[in-house]
């Protein structure tokens, strides 16, 4: 047990709420982590909680020593990170930002019940519109803002990374580079900034033959934005990505790593933006957010930035 500032948390437990197809699958991602020795599941429909823990503990021989099981809000109270999954999922033809309205009233029941309880822990918010339901989730829970964020676009950098991987035929993980602003339409690439362990990345494309940049560029963009929908349309949803991106921002808090992740965190004047909450690169650890990293980006990459900010920040103003 650690004492923090607000209270008690057990390291060791992780609460989820939410046991749809992403929840699930966090849950699933999570005890195979070994990050965990104790893990809550909660959803509005009890029976499906119940079957979740007992079918993602029937996989705990083959993994370590996990408590896995179905409970209340109760149950959330020293947990060292709650993850929110609930929500209404996104349909084909659907945008992120067309579940603000049913979401928002989702967060309006679940929300109250954990800052009620005291609960001393992060909040990871993971539903859609995530840049929406975090900033919902720290207006109503009154938690300090480096206890709140969202999983933000450390999807979408994972699948750039994974798409530069491809183009340069490099290992993804070399790949250094991010997307930022809002996890939906109006994210963008930064390539100003981009490199491949060290090197620029339209240098490394010339080194590998590549040289249409520009063309390239958009069309890497183009997929990493548009590939949820592609996703739902073939399955009708997404859930493993975002599970392995749940399983590694829980990491970095949990071993207190002060990784740099593109999570949803709250702008205060950077870029001139302000009183919104996007994704930005920061340092993430065991309090949460510590600090935002600002990354270097040219004139238009900030002007799109600052557009996709106002567009959360329209839509915010219309729904809360």
């Amino acid at each position: 047990m650690v004492i923090n500032e607000t209270g008690t948390v057990d390291l060791r437990k992780v609460a989820i709420i939410g046991c749809g197809f992403v929840g699930s699958s966090s849950a699933f991602a999570l005890m195979q982590s070994g990050l965990f020795s104790e893990m809550v599941l909660i959803d509005a429909d009890e029976e499906r909680a119940k079957g979740e823990a007992m079918d993602i503990s029937h996989g705990v021989p083959f993994a370590r020593p996990m408590k896995i099981y179905a409970g209340t809000y109760d149950d959330i109270t020293d947990a060292s990170i709650i993850v929110i999954t609930a929500g209404a999922g996104q349909k084909p033809g659907e945008t992120r930002l067309d579940l603000v309205s049913k979401n928002i009233s989702i967060f309006k029941s679940i929300i109250p019940e954990i800052a009620k309880r005291k609960c001393a822990g992060i909040l990871l918010v993971v539903s859609n519109p995530v840049d929406i339901l975090t900033y919902t989730a720290l207006k109503l829970s009154g938690f300090p803002e480096n206890r709140v964020l969202g999983s933000g676009t450390v999807l979408d950098t994972a699948r750039l990374k994974y798409e530069l991987g491809e183009h340069l035929g490099v290992d993804s993980r070399s790949v250094h580079a991010f997307i930022v602003g809002e996890h939906g339409d109006s994210e963008l690439a930064v390539f100003s900034s981009a490199t491949v362990s060290g090197v620029p990345i339209s240098k490394m494309c010339e080194l590998r033959g590549h040289y249409n940049h520009e063309e390239n560029t958009h069309k890497i963009s183009e997929a990493v934005k548009n590939s949820a929908y592609e996703i739902i349309e073939k399955k009708k949803a997404t859930y493993y990505g975002v599970a392995m991106a749940v399983r590694r921002i829980c990491e970095a808090i949990v071993r207190d790593e002060k990784s740099i992740m593109p999570v949803s965190n709250m702008m205060h004047g950077e870029y001139g933006i302000d009183d919104v909450m996007l994704s930005m690169p920061a340092v993430i650890g065991a309090r949460g957010v510590e600090t935002m990293v600002p990354i270097q980006m040219d004139e238009e990459e900030t002007e799109r930035l600052q557009k996709s900010a106002k567009t959360l920040r329209s839509v915010i103003d219309q729904a809360l």
